[in-house]
């Protein structure tokens, strides 16, 4: 069976990678992947669903799946919570990449809407300097 749903845990140079089939049953778990090879790994990939945490470099990785056919769902980190509470694993990298691929399937889980270039460049601007 293909994969189709995917949770994505992103960090700063290294990544992890939680697919399943229709049934739940994990089909891709990757818990290291580069950086330079996570849009090389997701564009081999059939066209499926793929949930991250909501950050500013969601953003951008999820306007790269799009352009290889994927959906892309981002959600707040305190949505994604109570899945990586669930007890059944412990608190890594591969275990939250899980807990995000379980989240993004829920129907009640709320989304944050995805935003181009032009809108994150916008928000850079109009926020205001942290005081140091």
């Amino acid at each position: 069976m293909p994969i189709v749903t995917i949770g994505i845990d992103l960090a700063k140079n290294v990544f992890a990678v939680h697919g399943v089939d229709e049934t739940g049953k994990a089909m891709l778990i990757k818990p290291r992947v580069p950086r330079d090879q996570l849009g090389t790994l997701i564009s081999q990939l059939p066209a499926c669903l793929i949930g991250m945490e909501a950050c500013s470099g969601a953003h951008h990785w999820a306007r790269i799946f799009q352009q290889h056919g994927h959906t892309v769902k981002l959600m707040a980190p305190n949505l994604v919570a109570p899945y990586r509470m669930s007890g059944k694993r412990g608190k890594n990298d591969a275990a939250d990449a899980a807990a995000i691929c379980e989240a993004v399937t829920r129907p009640s889980m709320r989304f944050v809407p995805l935003k181009d270039e032009h809108q994150q460049a916008t928000l850079c601007r109009k926020r205001p300097a942290i005081p140091s």
